[in-house]
């Protein structure tokens, strides 16, 4: 018969070993920061050091700023040669990790100790896109969360998290705090490489600056060219969302296919999903809000050429005013003040730099209250 302290070394085993898949979440968070911003600074990113040279230096530097529960696990798992090198091309990179490590010890122990007070939730694994919607609640866009969703080992990650979140760990703080590590790590190795990890405004978040983006938390360096990486990577929309985000504006203009498909073809189309994202998160009823359009289709009268553009602006009309308010502005006014390329962000929002420059998202596009973290409908 076992002894009373054998449960309570399983679940101090089980706390440590969560710990330790904390660690390698962070580390890996911060690979993915140095290798984009390598990547954006000189189109290539850097081989990681030979693994006998690493691990040696990683093993004696862990040992050294973790705690000794946590630096014993980490190095002794099956993958601690690969974590060992990522850490070794952090420092080649130039960051501090005497400053750094500590850090993430500070989070590895929270983690710890959550795991230690609470008992196994049961919860079953989440899938994919939903950790790329927590990936958006938890991170400001920018650099990092572009480096997380963009990264070869996100599969990785997002499972990580589901283990994280099964033992009873909160994962959104976890991610806060990596993000504030994290950043640091992003501007030394840019600054290594000769440039700056704040990307420039680019012309697709200046045009589009005003009812289209303001409340949305959107990068600097907006690109709509390629729907794709705007949708998966800057905004954290998953394919699975957008292609419901798609299916509801069909239903909204029944009968309307050459419409509908002209508005969700429509290069500023990734905007709109990104609103009715943050619309889903905060509960709101999506889909009643689009009946507007059918219901008002004032968005008819104009310059064929221009059908598209005033059927994106009815839509965030009607995604913005409760549903069976009328609008209160014509479309075409919303147009032009939405697309006039002297709203820039930078200037227009120039008295509310301070916290939103730290995540390199423009002012106007600071999230607002925290939403709410139901399921979606």
């Amino acid at each position: 018969m076992g002894t009373p302290a054998e449960p309570f070394s399983e679940a101090a085993g089980e706390a440590v070993q969560t710990a330790v898949m904390a660690v390698r979440l962070v580390m890996a968070i911060a690979d993915a920061a140095r290798r984009h911003q390598q990547r954006q600074q000189t189109g290539s990113e850097e081989d990681l050091p030979p693994t006998e040279q690493a691990v040696p230096e990683a093993t004696e530097m862990v040992k050294r700023l973790l705690p000794e529960d946590i630096s014993l696990a980490l190095t002794g798992e099956a993958d601690w040669p690969t974590l060992a090198r990522q850490l070794a091309a952090l420092r080649a990179a130039g960051v501090d990790l005497d400053e750094v490590l500590p850090r993430v010890g500070e989070i590895a122990v929270n983690v710890r100790d959550q795991v230690a007070a609470k008992a196994d939730t049961g919860v079953p694994e989440t899938a994919t896109d939903a950790w790329v919607r927590v990936v958006r609640e938890a991170l400001p866009a920018g650099p990092i969360r572009e480096a997380v969703l963009g990264s070869p080992a996100w599969p990785e990650m997002a499972a990580t998290m589901a283990r994280l979140e099964e033992r009873g760990v909160n994962v959104r703080e976890v991610l806060a705090a990596a993000h504030d590590e994290v950043l640091s790590v992003n501007r030394t190795v840019a600054a290594g490489l000769g440039g700056t990890a704040e990307p420039a405004v680019s012309r697709d978040a200046t045009l589009s600056y005003g009812p289209l983006t303001e409340g949305l938390d959107l990068p600097r360096n907006l690109n709509l060219s390629d729907r794709e990486q705007a949708l998966s990577v800057q905004l954290a929309i998953p394919l699975h969302d957008n292609e419901r985000y798609v299916r509801w504006v069909r239903e909204a203009l029944p009968e309307r296919e050459r419409e509908a498909g002209l508005l969700v073809s429509a290069r500023q189309w990734p905007l709109l999903a990104a609103r009715m994202a943050q619309m889903e998160d905060g509960g709101m009823p999506v889909r009643e809000h689009l009946r507007a359009l059918a219901a008002d289709p004032s968005w008819e009268s104009g310059p064929g050429p221009q059908l598209g553009m005033r059927l994106v602006q009815a839509t965030n009309d009607a995604l913005r005013r409760p549903p069976g308010v009328p609008a209160r502005t014509a479309v075409q006014v919303a147009a032009a003040r939405s697309t006039s390329p002297s709203l820039d962000p930078t200037k227009a929002a120039a008295a509310k730099v301070g916290a939103s420059a730290e995540s390199g998202v423009a002012a106007h596009r600071e999230p607002g209250p925290a939403p709410s973290r139901g399921k979606r409908k």
